[in-house]
């Protein structure tokens, strides 16, 4: 896929937001959200999101990825501009038409967090400061920075092994690289590769990283699930896709960056 290439879907389901919030005002940091099923957590997930952060005003963006359940209603209710995908095509793919939507509508700045309420508000002004400051492109928080409920030991190996491996690929210190709070300037999302339809947070790391951008972790806490579980599958399972998208990623940027070179 090329560079904020976007499919015959994205492109309808993005005229269609921009024609249905043509009268919202905009906003310079837009809050996007990827949500498949989470009825009974995304509204309170919207409605605690802060209306400001570092001075900037938010808007939040949900991208509903073909839920079966009332999660578009709940995100609109809660006051959240709503783009209902209609088909379940995985979080990467959410996020990817979500950053769209929010460079459509203008903002400077993007940033990430999960609909089933595991990342606390208040955190958002310490992962939002570096890129105010100017200094860094994409903030991404870490749990192994900061703190987390998770007990499942597998997991929470995981996270350092591939934060190891991400480490020495990208060559630059990873601690946590799979954290779905995280901040970047709205221009990084529309110059790198984003073809993954799922584990888009390793993609995204390592793209921006090989990229040239400035990158930056800070400490947030990580809370156990509001409700509903993880739609991510068993630890082995969710170990070799994790895996398999970060050694690709990094392939694949390896070979953009020697054909660069050599045009």
């Amino acid at each position: 896929m090329a560079l904020a290439e976007l499919s015959p879907l994205d492109l309808r389901l993005a005229d269609e937001f921009d024609r249905a919030y043509a009268d919202r005002p905009f906003a310079p940091l837009a809050i996007v959200i990827a949500a498949y099923n989470e009825e009974h957590s995304v509204g309170h997930v919207v409605t605690a999101l802060p209306a400001e952060v570092c001075g900037l005003a938010t808007q939040v963006i949900v991208v509903n990825d073909g839920s079966s359940d009332a999660t578009a209603d709940a995100a609109g209710r809660a006051g959240a501009l709503v783009c209902d995908a209609g088909v379940n095509r995985g979080q990467g793919a959410a996020l990817r038409l979500g950053y769209h939507l929010a460079r459509q509508r203008g903002a400077k700045y993007i940033m990430t967090t999960d609909a089933d309420g595991q990342y606390l508000p208040e955190d958002m002004e310490r992962v939002m400061a570096p890129l105010v400051s100017g200094e860094a492109d994409f903030v991404s928080g870490s749990r192994r920075l900061g703190s987390t409920t998770s007990k499942d030991a597998v997991r929470n190996l995981g996270v350092v092994v591939f934060a190891a491996l991400i480490s020495l690929l990208v060559r630059q210190r990873v601690t946590d690289p799979s954290c779905g709070l995280r901040a970047m300037k709205a221009e990084v999302t529309g110059n790198v590769v984003l073809d993954q339809p799922q584990y888009q947070a390793s993609e995204l790391l390592i793209s921006t990283a090989m990229g040239g951008y400035k990158l930056k972790e800070v400490p947030i806490a990580m809370k156990a699930r509001r409700s509903g579980k993880t739609k991510k599958g068993g630890n082995l399972l969710y170990g070799w896709r994790f895996g398999s998208v970060v050694v690709g990623t990094w392939a694949r940027e390896r070979r953009r960056s020697t054909n660069t070179k050599r045009s």
